[in-house]
C-alpha cells in the first residue's frame, strides 16, 4: 500500500479558493492527487495553488459559477478529458445567508437563500462528476453541512433546512451511486476557528451576531460556540481537511451514505 492516500487520484474541489476547500485542496495533494481547484475568484484560486506548487503538488485552476450547471458539466467533462476520469470531489462552496432572524422578522427570500443555494449547488457539482467516476473506478463525492441540521435553536430556519437537506440528499445519492462504485459522504464540521480574517465566510457569517454581544468573531467563538461542545473546542481546518482525505482514499473504502460529524460533540449522533 502506497504511503500517500491518495496517490493516482484525480480530485476536484468546488469552492477551492475558500478556507475549507483551499485547505483540502491542500491535502489532497499532499497526499499525491492531481488537484483541480474551481471557483469563482481566480485571485483566490491562485493563492492556493501557489501554495500546492510551492510542496510540489500537481494542481489547475478554473473559473467556475457552480449555479450554472452547464458551465460546471462543462469543467468536469474537461477535467475527466484531461486527466482520465474523476476520482474524488468536493463541494465546498460557501453561499452566504442570515442567521439570528426569527420567523416574524424573516423573509421569504431570506429563508430560501442558503437552501436554494447550497442545494442548487450540490445537486449541479454531484450530477457533473458522477458520469466520470465508478464502474470499475472508485470514486467518491464528499458533501459539508453543519450542526445546525439537527439544532434545535431560534434563528438559523435557512440554515437548518439547508443544512438538513445537504445531508438527505448526501445520504439518498449515496444509495443511487452505490451500483456504480461511488461512495457518498457528508462531513458535518462546527464553525471553523482558524479561518483566514481576510474574506472569512465565518467571520461575515456571524459578525453581526458576535457585534449584538460586543465581542469579536472570535470571542464569540470561543466563549460561545465552543462552549457548547463536549470538547469545548471548534473543528480546525486541519482537522476536517485530513479526514477529508482520509474519506475519499480507499482506506476508507467501506464508508458510505453517513455523515461523519466533526462537531466537537456540539452534536452527539
Amino acid at each position: 500500500m502506497s504511503g500517500l492516500l491518495l496517490e493516482g487520484k484525480n480530485a476536484v474541489v468546488y469552492g477551492g479558493g475558500g478556507a475549507i476547500g483551499g485547505a483540502v485542496a491542500r491535502v489532497f495533494a499532499r497526499e499525491g492527487a492531481r488537484v483541480f481547484i474551481a471557483g469563482r475568484t481566480q485571485a483566490k484560486l491562485d493563492a492556493v495553488a501557489r501554495d500546492i506548487a510551492a510542496e510540489g503538488g500537481t494542481v489547475e485552476t478554473a473559473r467556475v459559477d457552480v449555479l450554472d450547471q452547464q458551465a460546471v458539466e462543462e469543467h468536469a467533462a474537461a477535467v475527466a478529458a484531461t486527466a482520465g476520469g474523476i476520482d474524488v470531489a468536493l463541494n465546498a462552496v460557501s453561499v452566504m445567508h442570515d442567521q439570528g432572524t426569527s420567523l416574524a422578522d424573516l423573509s421569504l427570500e431570506e429563508f430560501m437563500q442558503p437552501i436554494d443555494g447550497f442545494l442548487r449547488a450540490l445537486f449541479t457539482t454531484s450530477k457533473a462528476v458522477a458520469p466520470h467516476m465508478g464502474r470499475g473506478r472508485p470514486g467518491v463525492i464528499l458533501t459539508l453541512s453543519e450542526p445546525g441540521s439537527k439544532l434545535a435553536i431560534g434563528g438559523i430556519l435557512g440554515h437548518a433546512v439547508s443544512a438538513a437537506g445537504k445531508e438527505a440528499f448526501s445520504r439518498v445519492l449515496a444509495a443511487e451511486l452505490a451500483p456504480d462504485g461511488i461512495r457518498v459522504i457528508g462531513i458535518r464540521p462546527h464553525a471553523v476557528v482558524d479561518a483566514p480574517a481576510a474574506g472569512s465566510y465565518t467571520r461575515d457569517l456571524f459578525e453581526a451576531t458576535a457585534g449584538a454581544t460586543g465581542q469579536s468573531v472570535q470571542e464569540f467563538l470561543e466563549s460561545g460556540l465552543a462552549q457548547g461542545t463536549l470538547l469545548k473546542r471548534l473543528p480546525t481546518l486541519s482537522e476536517i481537511a485530513e479526514t477529508a482525505a482520509f474519506l475519499a482514499s480507499d482506506r476508507a473504502g467501506v464508508v458510505t451514505g453517513t455523515i461523519v460529524n466533526l462537531s466537537g460533540g456540539a452534536l452527539v449522533d
